[in-house]
């Protein structure tokens, strides 16, 4: 009798900006393998460093305890000014990875929104009490952008867990292409759960008030091979004539439980 398929404890986790950083290679594997970006040789430092094709966007993961864990600068062009926008170490790799697939993108979607707020109000975000600004109805994310219309500023966004417990940052320059924005807040609207296989680490709150975490026995095999399945996706934008990606897969749950 063949032996039974192997199969890993996972959590499903929402809201998925209160789900903890996740796994950086989410990031970093699809940019070197799917879109060419080269990085350093540097083992003996804690910090990864990617550089994109073009020499022009430089994408840095550093453990730093009092600071932003992932930056990326982006130089100037011909028609925009230089730009940077920088993530906390708890920011999901889901939403920072959704920047970087729009920045990487070959072929950008015409005819999309790229107004930031779009896909927020689109799911009940609602005017925060500060100027300019929305927040989630459960309270625990923000956006705002600062300046004024004629002369808008850098954007921020907050996931926190009260005045005085903020749990991550995201950082845009003024000059950050608006799509790149609204691709994150896409992402950060998103009300689908994302996996996770070290919550106990990283979740910020355990409260069953605030996150729904499920408790889900995966084949070994599925959870293992998204990344692949990412890599995969992202290579075929740049196929020539374009490829379709493969399909994505849900993982087949052995049994679930929820906390």
């Amino acid at each position: 009798m063949p032996p039974a398929p192997e199969t890993v404890e996972v959590e499903f986790i929402a809201p998925r900006h209160l789900a903890g950083g996740g796994d950086p290679a989410w990031i970093t594997i699809p940019l070197h393998r799917a879109c060419g970006w080269s990085h350093g040789k540097d083992p003996l430092m804690p910090r990864v460093l990617l550089s994109s094709p073009d020499q022009k966007a430089l994408l840095r993961l550093e453990l730093e305890p009092d600071g932003q864990w992932w930056t990326l600068h982006h130089a100037a062009e011909p028609d925009r000014p230089a730009w940077y926008a920088s993530f906390g170490a708890l920011t999901p790799v889901e939403l920072i990875a959704a920047a970087t697939d729009a920045l990487t993108d070959p072929a950008p979607p015409t005819g999309a929104s790229s107004d930031p707020y779009e896909p927020l109000q689109q799911v009940g975000w609602s005017p925060a009490s500060a100027d300019n600004g929305l927040v989630s109805p459960d309270g625990t994310a923000y956006v705002q952008r600062l300046g004024s219309v004629e002369e808008p500023g850098a954007w921020f966004v907050t996931a926190t867990l009260g005045p005085d417990r903020p749990v991550w940052q995201a950082r845009f320059g003024a000059h950050t292409p608006a799509r790149l924005v609204a691709a994150f807040t896409a992402a950060l609207a998103d009300p689908k759960p994302v996996l996770r296989m070290d919550s106990g680490r990283s979740l910020p709150t355990r409260d069953p008030n605030v996150v729904t975490r499920r408790t889900t026995d995966v084949l070994a095999v599925y959870v293992a091979g998204a990344l692949e399945e990412r890599v995969h996706s992202l290579a075929a934008r740049h196929a020539t004539p374009p490829a379709s990606p493969n399909p994505s897969r849900q993982p087949l749950a052995k049994n679930s439980r929820s906390r």
